[in-house]
């Protein structure tokens, strides 16, 4: 939920909202990522795939969207550079640190990023929940695809009232 995603975030951005306000009340930790680029080195095969249309460290689009809402001290923010928020970050030992078992994923981009981090999230031994609509990609049949994809073997899908009933029952 960086600037660099507005155009994608906005149509989602009172669903996320609603994911992290309903954490918050469960008293679960919220994790945002931050991606960005300090230098070719850290490009990996994104520079090439991207043709080097990267997001780059102390520009406005890599910063988190301020209507997000992260609150400073609370919320954690994961530093990366992949599409995975577990690779070459602390996320992982965070969480295990935490006594989390279960992670929900929500955010930008649903077929890369998002997916790339629930999959992960799964072989690491999570039990992973992916949001059908507080997640967001540029083509409607991505986001499809995924969805189908991790409902066959990695992700249980909810959407705002499906984790609202599971939370709180009601």
């Amino acid at each position: 939920m960086q600037n660099y995603f507005s155009s994608m975030a906005k149509p989602i951005l009172d669903n996320v909202l609603t994911t992290i306000h309903l954490c918050r009340r469960a008293s679960i930790p919220v994790f945002f990522t931050r991606h960005s680029h300090k230098s070719p080195a850290d490009y990996a095969m994104l520079g090439e795939w991207w043709n080097n249309n990267l997001i780059y460290d102390g520009t406005i689009e890599a910063q988190l969207m301020p209507q997000i809402g992260r609150l400073a001290g609370v919320d954690e923010v994961i530093e990366k550079n992949a599409y995975s928020a577990f690779a070459n970050t602390r996320l992982n030992e965070r969480l295990v640190e935490m006594g989390v078992q279960e992670v929900i994923v929500s955010g930008v981009m649903t077929n890369l990023c998002c997916e790339t981090t629930a999959r992960e999230a799964f072989v690491r031994g999570f039990r992973v929940f992916f949001s059908t609509d507080a997640t967001a990609t540029s083509d409607p049949e991505l986001h499809d695809a995924t969805l189908k994809n991790l409902a066959y073997g990695f992700a249980y899908l909810v959407d705002c009232k499906r984790l609202q009933a599971g939370l709180f029952g009601n």
